[in-house]
């Protein structure tokens, strides 16, 4: 029960904080919505800081595990190479719309995104966490992949640092503009989809159906 009670903290502190923000919940706010004490909620978590910590560390984990299913490991690049070696033009872009379709729709990974971009204008270290895991973390990953295949001669041997910067950036906005206008989806996954297709055929330079 104590754990079923940890969990349901950890669900309305990030739905409180993906709305209000982290410095706009109090513990009093969090308490009310679920219908506890203050003194309740202390038993469990010693401030908004320790909730804060375990909803970082749950949410990566979430993320690592749910990613897994479709071979994706941004810890782990090396472990995806031969994933990316080879795949065709439609694989890759399912690929894509898989990731891409989870990280708006899973409940928790949305929320706690939806929550570092309010509060990456309010907080120096939280601005900090926002560049790290939503951006630097991703171009390494995919500068590493294309570093690969670069090597291994399949595709063009240009900066894979800025061949990173060139394949995210759309995706990121893409998923920004989702995050505010959800109605708009049907019309960023068609341009999801021309993205990726463009930048497939890019790096190629022979029109070749292989890897991205």
């Amino acid at each position: 029960m104590a754990g079923d009670t940890k969990e349901r903290i950890l669900e309305t502190a990030l739905a409180l904080f993906a709305q209000s923000g982290y410095l706009g919940t109090s513990m009093h706010d969090i308490a009310k919505e679920l219908g506890i004490t203050k003194g309740a909620l202390y038993k469990h978590y010693a401030s908004k800081q320790a909730i804060f910590d375990a909803i970082v560390k749950s949410t990566a984990a979430q993320y690592e595990a749910d990613t897994d299913k479709i071979h994706i490991h941004v810890q782990n690049v090396q472990r995806d190479i031969p994933v990316f070696t080879g795949i065709t033009e439609d694989a890759l872009f399912e690929k894509v719309r898989q990731i891409f379709e989870y990280s708006l729709h899973n409940d928790a990974i949305s929320r706690f995104r939806r929550m570092m971009t309010i509060e990456q204008f309010r907080s120096p270290e939280l601005a900090a966490l926002y560049s790290k895991r939503y951006v630097e973390r991703i171009l390494r990953y995919h500068a590493g992949i294309f570093r690969a295949l670069i090597a291994a001669g399949e595709i063009v041997a240009e900066d894979p640092d800025a061949l990173a910067m060139m394949y995210v950036a759309p995706v990121i906005t893409l998923i920004g503009i989702c995050d505010r206008q959800p109605e708009r989806e049907p019309e960023c996954l068609d341009k999801l989809q021309s993205h990726v297709r463009l930048f497939f055929r890019m790096v190629h330079g022979d029109g070749s159906q292989r890897c991205v």
